[in-house]
């Protein structure tokens, strides 16, 4: 009775530690995947247009995978936000200033909506 007892201890400690052990790496995940997102958040608007929807349209596809292999469900959905906002670049006109300015101000937005999900 005392060895069931004991083995009973044992698997109830292992739960913890796997627990604890899958709380750890999704920490990590989440910190790593946050530091490779905040990365991508730039687009230099002075760059041919062509070039720039080129830009935009690589951190679109790096945000989405970075979103599918994250757990944490604020970050995907901020990552995927971000991914969207550069779909739109491509979608604009972007040699037009006040296109970009505008861009620039949603995208601040949705910058702050990441590093909120990621603190």
């Amino acid at each position: 009775m005392a060895a069931l007892a004991a083995a009973g201890a044992l698997l109830a400690g292992c739960d913890q530690v796997n627990t604890a052990v899958d709380t750890a790496n999704s920490t990590a995940d989440k910190v790593s995947t946050c530091t490779q997102a905040l990365g991508l958040a730039d687009l230099n608007p002075l760059v041919d247009p062509a070039k720039l929807k080129e830009r935009a349209q690589d951190k679109e596809q790096r945000l989405r995978s970075l979103a599918s292999n994250v757990q944490d469900n604020d970050v995907k959905n901020a990552l995927l936000g971000m991914a969207d906002s550069y779909v739109q670049v491509q979608k604009e006109h972007i040699e037009d200033a006040g296109v970009v300015a505008a861009w620039a101000k949603r995208n601040v937005a949705k910058l702050d909506a990441l590093r909120k999900a990621c603190s």
